[in-house]
Order: C-alpha cells, then sequence, then structure tokens
C-alpha cells in the first residue's frame, strides 16, 4: 500500500533540516507501529519519501510525503496512530491512498506557493514599484552555488498584498521542478529586502496530475 500524507511544519520544527525530518516520520511511525515497507539490501531503508526540501526557517502548510506499508491499512487508522506519535508542530491534514504504479512523488512537483510576512516596516507602493520592474525584466541573472541561472523564468507569480490595517506582504508562486526551482530568499534578495527579516511559509505544493 502506498500513503500520501499531507502535514503542516510549524513552531521549532522550522530548523529542521530535510534529513532530520525524514528520520523524525521514520520514528513517529515505528512509535506507531505502523507496518512499513523496507528497501532491500545490505541497509534496508523504510519507504518514505518527502515531495521536496523546505529551506531551514520556513514554516508550511502544505507539506507532503509518501509511506509504503507492508499490508493495507485505513487512511483514517493510518491519521490516528500517528497523532500521539507526532510533535505538535507536525499537524497531519490529509491522509490518502495512492496508486502504487504513480511516479515518484518528487518528479511530480511542479510549482509551490509561498506566503512572505515583513518584519519590519515598509513603503507598500515602494515595493509594488519594485515587484512591477522585477516582473517586466526578460532576465534576472543569478549565482547559486558558483553556477549562473536566470531566476526570472522560474518566478510564475508575484503578488503584493495590502491588507485594510496596511499591513504589506508578498505572495509568490515559484517553479519546483528538478534543476529548476525558485527560492524566495533569492526574489526577496533582487527586491532589495533581507530574507532575515522575513517569514516565510510554504502554502501549497502543486504537482503535475492537478496542473490546470
Amino acid at each position: 500500500m502506498r500513503a500520501r500524507i499531507t502535514f503542516s511544519k510549524q513552531g521549532a520544527l522550522r530548523y529542521t533540516g530535510h534529513l532530520d525530518l525524514h528520520k523524525l516520520w521514520e520514528r513517529a511511525m515505528r512509535r506507531a507501529d505502523l507496518p512499513l515497507s523496507y528497501s532491500q539490501g545490505f541497509h534496508p531503508q523504510p519507504k518514505i519519501s518527502l515531495a521536496a526540501a523546505l529551506p531551514l526557517g520556513f514554516s508550511s502548510l502544505g507539506e507532503v510525503l509518501d509511506v509504503r506499508f507492508n499490508v493495507e491499512i485505513l487512511t483514517e487508522e493510518i491519521a490516528a496512530r500517528l497523532k500521539d506519535s507526532l510533535p505538535p508542530d507536525i499537524q497531519i491534514t490529509s491522509v490518502e491512498t495512492v496508486d502504487e504504479r504513480a511516479p515518484a512523488l518528487q518528479t511530480q512537483v511542479l510549482s509551490a506557493t509561498y506566503d512572505v510576512h515583513l518584519t519590519e516596516p515598509v513603503d507598500g507602493s515602494e515595493l509594488m514599484r519594485k515587484v512591477e520592474g522585477l516582473l517586466k525584466s526578460e532576465t534576472l541573472p543569478r549565482e547559486r552555488r558558483n553556477k549562473s541561472y536566470d531566476l526570472r523564468p522560474l518566478i510564475e507569480t508575484l503578488n503584493v498584498i495590502t491588507e485594510e490595517n496596511k499591513t504589506v506582504w508578498l505572495q509568490m508562486k515559484l517553479a519546483a521542478r528538478d534543476g529548476a526551482t525558485g527560492r524566495p530568499e533569492e526574489v526577496l534578495s533582487a527586491l532589495d529586502i533581507e530574507p532575515e527579516y522575513t517569514h516565510v511559509e510554504r502554502t501549497l505544493l502543486i504537482f503535475q496530475a492537478e496542473k490546470t
């Protein structure tokens, strides 16, 4: 059986890395006495795969993982068993079954949406001007790990949100394909916003099957 779990990651767990998060889920499933499937070989590993790594410091409302079990088990039972085995900063929002023959989860991610809240006051009209200028740019040359790339085609949408109380924040949808992943901190740097003065939350992962 292949199950897909959608969950939120909040609080102090924002600073838990991808590998540690994987181990956290493995331990939780063992404590919940769920019938995990393991790989073959000298070092069997549980068949758990996270859709996309979440950078340190980011919270999330929509992380996704696939897990394989040796036997069929009701999705409601999976969620119920895990409830007391997970830390409070991880909350399961849904569990569903997935076709065993479906492609690997990681290969199906197309893009991700983010809410970026600013922790320092900002001039809304000035930020709007910068966003409009960025979106009109044909290219946005950047460098990551000593390799040059163009950030512009990785930005699918970028909006300034102004609330009634004049609070200003950003919403963005960035490509998240293998070898073509947009990073919110790179967009913020292009807008002359220091990433450390923001709170970034990934709100949704968009998969190939969901594209409209």
